[in-house]
């Protein structure tokens, strides 16, 4: 019912995206998928293109020093990821001859890798006919076909509901990547444009009347703060961290914030989290 209908809108809708272009490889596929967790497309574009520009497989990748892929990262938000994959490189390299693998379970295995990924990997760089379930995903299968909002954490029962979408014709991983464009482009969270979806004939949500979010799921509902938050003082001793090629003194990084404590505090994540060193003379530096 949802495949013809939303494939005809994906091929007038697709965004060009750097990846999705002819030739991308599996390393590609793969760093784009992880870069883009939490993080706008439109921000992530064109730090994927010099990247693949500069570390164009895992083996090249790999030998690359953790200070120098965290200053590549720049601003991207959740750095942790950009030395996850360092260590995901090293072990392509060291377990499979440097080929990013084709199968979820050994994609699984790797550091940093999640359900979502693994199966983006296979789905999009290699055309494993298997559920890529993102939020987008998962609001798009819960309005259109449970007709209700999206609410709740994600769960495994949601793979075999996607799956079950899925066309057997060798259409399945086009169709999932239409899925997620249609999430993210029509049926959004807050402001879902249904005039304009392709799923509007058989979409549950539509037939229902789009009813609007249960008090339990508006209670659920959490704006994600920044401004003020223990995130934003990391980042800006990042920032002054990624800005030096030499260690910076406590000095350096006491200006950046006010408040001492919560200074104290994401500093000491930093090191924790294995962003930061500090040497012997009580200097900071990005890990090396």
């Amino acid at each position: 019912m949802f495949v013809s209908p939303l494939l005809t809108w994906f091929d007038l809708h697709e965004r060009p995206l750097a990846w999705r272009e002819s030739g991308t490889s599996a390393w590609g596929v793969l760093l784009s998928e992880v870069m883009s967790q939490q993080t706008p497309v439109a921000r992530v574009e064109t730090v994927w293109r010099e990247w693949m520009a500069r570390w164009p497989d895992p083996a090249t990748f790999a030998q690359a020093a953790p200070d120098e892929v965290l200053r590549a990262w720049g601003k991207l938000g959740y750095p942790r990821r950009a030395l996850r994959l360092l260590e995901c490189a090293r072990q392509i390299v060291s377990l499979h001859d440097g080929r990013v693998p084709d199968d979820v379970d050994t994609l699984l295995a790797l550091p940093g890798i999640g359900d979502y990924t693994a199966r983006a990997v296979a789905c999009f760089a290699y055309g494993k006919n298997v559920p890529v379930v993102d939020t987008n995903v998962r609001r798009v299968h819960r309005r259109a076909v449970e007709g209700r909002y999206l609410s709740g954490a994600a769960s495994k029962s949601e793979l075999v509901a996607v799956a079950e979408l899925l066309p057997k014709d060798g259409r399945g991983p086009r169709f999932s990547a239409a899925l997620m464009e249609l999430g993210a482009l029509v049926c959004t969270a807050t402001s879902p444009a249904c005039t304009e979806c392709p799923l509007r004939a058989g979409c549950a949500w539509v037939a229902a009347g789009s009813p609007p979010p249960g008090a339990d799921e508006l209670a659920k509902k959490k704006v994600q703060k920044f401004i003020g938050t223990d995130r934003q003082v990391r980042g800006l001793i990042m920032d002054v961290l990624r800005g030096s090629d030499v260690a910076v003194p406590q000095a350096a990084i006491d200006v950046v914030w006010p408040d001492g404590t919560q200074r104290s505090r994401a500093l000491y994540s930093l090191l924790e989290d294995g962003l930061a060193e500090q040497d012997d003379r009580g200097y900071f530096h990005l890990p090396r």
